[in-house]
């Protein structure tokens, strides 16, 4: 059996290939403009004067996810406190945010929308990378995530501002960060041993992107609720089992004894 240092070092250098890799074939494709479509929902039925009022409307989930994670990373005393911290902050403003966008969709107000979303990415990929790869390099990294998030929508709204839009940065953020998440489950186990939360969050988000890209198709059946409005609740289900999760941690962290620790191959670090 290999060491559990080597182990992490075999891991460390195949997920550096694979962001590697990664960059290079997201410059090397066609620049990705936004689809001007992209703007057009499925139901756009105004309720009390609210337009698109169920997909605006079904974002007080994620602001009721928000605090509840906030809630409870607050008794977290490990060092993935700060990283699920972002997660939850970006989830609340992605309320916010995705509503305002939702009232009035156009480019600019899906700035707001997309900016408080790569707080939440960044955030959920330090955690995974200080539970199952290193804490150090989740450390180093933490800043740097949060900064190139918003930076990629900053960027994609630059270039549409210029008729030469380019989705790439923001969608290595998205789609980038998921998949690295995704293959580190698969290579390291979490040292707390509760690894169906994550799958259970990333199976939830996955079909919350099926519903968005079948907005119409579901909305149609029945015309009662569009594909967009079951995209938001079920990504916040998806959030949910995270604060389950965490919730689960610190009932344990409660009962332990001392001063707070975390473990890294199986040895006791301050945090």
């Amino acid at each position: 059996m290999q060491p559990a240092n080597q182990i992490q070092l075999k891991l460390i250098r195949l997920l550096g290939l694979v962001v590697g890799g990664a960059v290079i074939a997201s410059f090397m494709a066609p620049r990705i403009a936004q689809d001007p479509a992209y703007h057009q929902f499925a139901d756009t039925r105004p309720l009390l004067g609210i337009p698109n009022s169920l997909d605006v409307v079904s974002n007080v989930p994620f602001a009721i996810v928000g605090l509840a994670g906030l809630v409870a990373v607050s008794r977290l005393r490990s060092c993935e406190r700060w990283p699920y911290a972002a997660l939850f902050v970006g989830t609340t403003l992605t309320s916010i945010g995705s509503a305002y966008y939702l009232l009035a969709p156009d480019n600019w107000t899906l700035v707001w929308d997309r900016l408080p979303m790569t707080i939440g990415f960044m955030g959920l990929l330090t955690a995974a990378l200080a539970e199952r790869v290193s804490v150090r390099i989740a450390r180093t990294l933490f800043l740097p995530l949060l900064v190139f998030g918003a930076v990629s929508v900053a960027y994609w709204y630059w270039t549409e501002t210029r008729g030469a839009g380019d989705l790439r940065p923001y969608m290595l953020v998205q789609f980038g960060s998921l998949l690295i998440i995704l293959m580190a489950l698969l290579a390291s186990p979490s040292r707390y041993g509760d690894d169906h939360f994550f799958y259970l969050g990333l199976g939830a988000y996955l079909l919350a992107k099926v519903f968005e890209s079948a907005d119409r198709s579901v909305y149609d059946f029945g015309q009662i609720v569009s594909g967009h409005t079951i995209k938001h609740l079920m990504a916040a289900v998806g959030l949910w089992f995270i604060v389950e999760m965490i919730r689960q941690r610190t009932a344990g962290e409660s009962t332990k004894q001392g001063p707070p620790y975390v473990v890294v191959n199986s040895t006791r670090l301050s945090s």
